[in-house]
């Protein structure tokens, strides 16, 4: 049997950075892949791994070198990590960077929150009978995100809690929606858009101290802006970014640089009624 091509590496690594100028944010998440190629061959055939560079020394290598290197042009991170592997390990013949962006848009003029195109989806649900009728509207696959203005402390704590308190953190979900209507509105979709905008001020403009309390406000919010609505169910995962700790390569990280995780994530539901 003969070993025609090889290569290895780490796949999805999820990379978060806050780049600050002055209290304006801008996040920058990328979807990190690196694959090294080279003399690699006894690995397979000989179970030697004296030359086989960890795929875990690779993730951590994309997130140390995004502390400083990784900025809204990402071609130059893929090209400074490529550089990097051949560089510092003389068995790499070739290294394949792939970055994969998610793009976050300024909300308004706001200087910390975020969203990302594309959304959200708008939905609709009616429920006819032949003496009534119901009717919701709704969004699904909000992606909001603020990069401060959002902690969480002072709650319980017992010998499985790990998790630290903060005053500052990442908050990002991606809201479903729906509200339920009374009457209808001159315009759906002007009272639909209106409620949409009622929900993001207290978002980008409040201190949020637990996604519970945000949810509660916007609803609140929403509740203010459109009387013909009386009912709003609402679902708010919080999409975690945990600070990287890069105290091992004697770096500090004084909130700048994340991992974006997906699963398990917190989920947090309720319904608001007028």
């Amino acid at each position: 049997m003969k070993l025609s091509s090889h290569r290895y590496g780490k796949a999805r690594v999820r990379v978060v950075k806050i780049l600050r100028a002055g209290a304006l944010h801008t996040v920058v998440e990328a979807g990190v892949q690196v694959l090294l190629e080279g003399d690699f061959e006894t690995s397979y055939t000989k179970g030697d791994n004296s030359k086989v560079v960890a795929t875990d020394t690779v993730k951590n290598t994309i997130n140390t070198l995004a502390r400083d290197h990784l900025t809204t042009e990402t071609e130059k991170f893929a090209l400074h990590l490529g550089h990097h592997f051949v560089g510092r390990y003389p068995q790499v013949e070739r290294a394949h960077v792939e970055i994969r962006e998610r793009v976050w848009e300024r909300i308004g003029d706001n200087n910390h929150s975020f969203t990302a195109p594309g959304s959200p989806v708008p939905w609709v649900e009616a429920v006819v009978t032949a003496k009534e009728e119901q009717l919701t509207s709704g969004v699904t696959d909000w992606l909001i995100l603020k990069s401060t203005e959002s902690g969480f402390s002072d709650y319980p704590r017992c010998e499985f809690t790990t998790l630290p308190e903060t005053n500052d953190r990442i908050f990002a979900s991606s809201v479903t929606a729906g509200w339920r209507w009374t009457k209808h509105p001159a315009s759906f979709r002007a009272a639909n858009e209106k409620i949409r905008e009622a929900m993001l001020r207290p978002f980008c403009d409040n201190f949020s101290p637990s996604v519970q309390t945000t949810m509660a406000e916007m609803a609140g919010a929403a509740f203010a802006a459109v009387p013909e609505i009386d009912e709003i169910s609402m679902t708010l995962p919080n999409k975690h970014c945990n600070l990287i700790n890069l105290a091992p390569f004697g770096l500090d990280n004084p909130n700048i640089v994340f991992t974006a995780t997906d699963e398990p994530h917190g989920q947090i539901e309720a319904v608001f009624q007028r």
